[in-house]
């Protein structure tokens, strides 16, 4: 699975006011840590960056003094997008765009210009798809669009949008059909999602038992990549390959195959986690201790 890298994001204060000082020392020591980390892309997010849309050209020129990792361009907006577009190196991924008709009028666009692949949301004007018909409907008209304009399936990575789990459990369940029939509808295309808006809203130590189990069970369909928390070692050796025991016993969990009386604390944990990922039990901020 490729991993992209989501630490250098605008929200943080740490980036936003070295973006804003153009403090360079800090953002490229997370450059570094990232792909030291094993991240196979580093995800570059400066919003919507309107006061200053030259700012995402400044960050792919000091990101590239510190790797030669590929660089996702994360902006909502297209002149910025294209300020840094026009400075990269290594062959780009443009992240942020969706079927709304502004963004397939000016993003999609680039990709065609630019060569590049480029992450493509579900989100249309009338809002995001609740189920996975209505998903698979709308990246459809979008995937239409962008071939008509000289972009071929395999530029394209397509991001169904995660539901936090405290928000819409039922969601998550969709999410997973979505995946596995993206080869059906969009042969050739490649799936995506922000992994940590899975957990967004849980108590931050539980959120990464959530975010690595869920991505094995996605990894278990084939899902190509995936905007990960660099610094979650347990995730990255997981998805990697590393924790084969591991791994193994999610897909069991998900075959229904396991006694949960033969197993560690930790792997209780593992498999209750799975079973709240799958539907089988009610989600709570408790559910590891039922």
């Amino acid at each position: 699975m490729i991993l992209i890298g989501e630490n250098i994001h605008i929200l943080s204060k740490v980036v936003s006011l070295s973006i804003k000082e153009k403090k360079a020392k800090p953002l490229q020591e997370l450059v570094i840590r990232q792909a030291e980390a094993g991240v196979d892309y580093i995800d570059l997010n400066v919003g919507p960056a309107r006061k200053d849309p030259e700012s995402m050209r400044w960050l792919v020129e000091i990101t590239q003094e510190v790797t030669d990792l590929p660089l996702s361009l994360d902006t909502t907006n297209p002149k910025t997008m294209e300020a840094g577009l026009t400075v990269c190196k290594v062959k780009p991924l443009i992240n942020s765009a969706s079927g709304k008709e502004e963004s397939k009028q000016e993003m999609l666009p680039l990709a065609a210009k630019y060569n590049c692949d480029i992450i493509v949301s579900v989100l249309t004007d009338k809002g995001i798809p609740s189920d996975t018909n209505a998903r698979a409907e709308a990246i459809m008209e979008t995937i239409t669009y962008a071939n008509d304009i000289g972009i071929p399936n395999e530029s394209i990575w397509v991001d169904p949008i995660m539901f936090p789990l405290c928000v819409d459990q039922v969601q998550i369940s969709e999410f997973l059909e979505f995946i596995k029939l993206m080869p059906d509808i969009a042969p050739g295309a490649k799936s995506t999602l922000g992994l940590s808006n899975l957990s967004n809203g849980v108590p931050h130590h539980l959120r990464p038992i959530l975010n690595q189990v869920y991505l094995v069970m996605l990894q278990r369909y084939n899902l190509y990549s995936s905007i990960v928390d660099s610094f979650d070692n347990a995730l990255i050796n997981l998805v990697k390959g590393k924790l084969p025991e591991t791994v193994n016993l999610i897909y069991r969990a998900m075959d229904g195959d396991v006694d949960l009386s033969t197993l560690s604390q930790e792997e209780r944990d593992i498999v209750k986690t799975v079973n709240v990922l799958t539907g089988k039990t009610l989600f709570s901020n408790s559910w590891l201790e039922i």
